[in-house]
């Protein structure tokens, strides 16, 4: 296996093309640079233009999940800053229109796949130089069959966790070793844990590992959850508020986060995109300036909303039978994996930015340069609008 992955890793070297990726500073400098600061003014070979939407980076981008909460954002700072992009589509094409919008003309390519066919995979890939998998779902996707007793209808499994957070990594990652990929930017999660109760956390781990089996210097992601326009943290607990007049905690809301601005996420992995040599087998955790527990980002949402909602507490023994029966509906507000995920902490794994300061392996968005962004100077934007009268109301004067 050893002799096997050093030859295959020799032509995979041998094959890089002429161009290098722009060259890094490895350590910090006496001017306070970040640790991993490019240098701007070294161009790679093929680079066109001084930056920005119009400007030609030299780099293709396939780009698995785009369509998503994070590859949305990730697309934009791409296309913003004149990456080419190759986006695996499975569905409608109008589906994913929108994300052409950052880019030039010609810098996207829109692909049909099939995750379980792998020629339709290669077919994404192409002649790309970095792979990105954001492929992920909060909740196994059934579809309905007829039954011949009551009631009448069933529900087959169609994607597991097992098969998007384990095997369709392990896929990607052998199909760009094989077809000597620059890079593999794996996304995975905080809370990837052998030990999890949740199944998702649990998979996030053994994908994790898959990929590092199979392509040990690609580089893994594992944000904290992610806050953001239309995001399943925050704007969700908005809309149940909304919608049941109330919002129920697990165990009282006391399991702790520490939320994260999908646009700082974005931004790094655009960074790493630009600057993929310097994060060969690197695992960058990704985690926001404060942490919460789910009570307090109730009692947040309840001051941005100005909705006086009640908070109910719901004993983990009850939300998760309760969960089994409201999960069917279409991208359900809550599954019994994520009342597991709610009954546990959702925590940076060094627990602390200060503990990441002496370990070489692990990259923070300090070693960037960048500040991760907070929770209140964000989200009342995207908040404001789960008032009962919308915010006009509330102006006086405009009237």
């Amino acid at each position: 296996m050893n002799v096997m992955f050093t030859a295959k890793q020799g032509v995979r070297l041998a094959a890089r093309r002429s161009w290098a990726m722009r060259s890094m500073s490895s350590q910090p400098t006496a001017g306070g640079l970040p640790k991993y600061s490019p240098t701007l003014l070294q161009a790679r070979e093929g680079e066109i233009g001084a930056g920005g939407r119009s400007s030609d980076q030299g780099i293709k981008v396939a780009l698995f999940g785009a369509s998503g909460f994070l590859g949305k954002y990730v697309s934009a700072e791409l296309g913003h800053n004149g990456f080419m992009a190759y986006f695996a589509n499975r569905g409608d094409d109008l589906e994913m229109r929108h994300l052409k919008l950052p880019f030039d003309l010609g810098k996207t390519r829109f692909v049909f796949y099939e995750p379980r066919d792998e020629d339709s995979i290669r077919e994404v890939i192409a002649d790309a130089d970095i792979v990105v998998n954001m492929i992920g779902k909060y909740y196994e996707s059934y579809y309905p069959y007829e039954t011949k007793s009551f009631p009448y209808v069933g529900y087959k499994k169609n994607y597991s966790f097992e098969e998007v957070n384990v095997d369709i990594p392990e896929k990607l990652a052998r199909i760009c070793l094989d077809m000597q990929v620059d890079h593999f930017i794996h996304v995975s999660s905080a809370s990837a844990n052998p030990d999890s109760r949740s199944e998702w956390s649990r998979t996030k781990f053994a994908g994790e590992n898959a990929v590092r089996e199979i392509y040990p210097w690609a580089t893994i992601i594992r944000p904290t959850q992610m806050f953001g326009r239309g995001d399943r943290l925050l704007e969700n607990m908005a809309r149940f508020s909304r919608w049941y007049w109330s919002l129920y905690l697990v165990d009282g809301g006391k399991s702790l986060t520490q939320p994260v601005w999908v646009g700082d996420v974005a931004r790094t992995i655009a960074h790493i995109v630009d600057n993929a040599a310097a994060f060969e087998g690197k695992r960058v955790d990704l985690f926001g300036p404060k942490e919460y527990n789910y009570l307090e980002l109730a009692e947040f949402i309840d001051d941005c909303t100005r909705r006086n909602f009640p908070v109910r507490d719901i004993p983990y023994e009850w939300a998760r039978p309760a969960a089994e029966l409201m999960q069917w509906r279409r991208q359900p507000f809550v599954t019994p994996d994520l009342v597991d995920q709610w009954s546990e902490d959702f925590l940076p794994p060094l627990g602390s930015a200060e503990a990441y300061a002496n370990q070489d392996e692990l990259v923070t968005m300090k070693d960037f340069g960048m500040q991760p962004s907070s929770m209140e100077s964000i989200m009342y934007q995207y908040l404001q609008r789960h008032m009962k009268f919308g915010h006009f109301h509330y102006v006086d004067g405009y009237h």
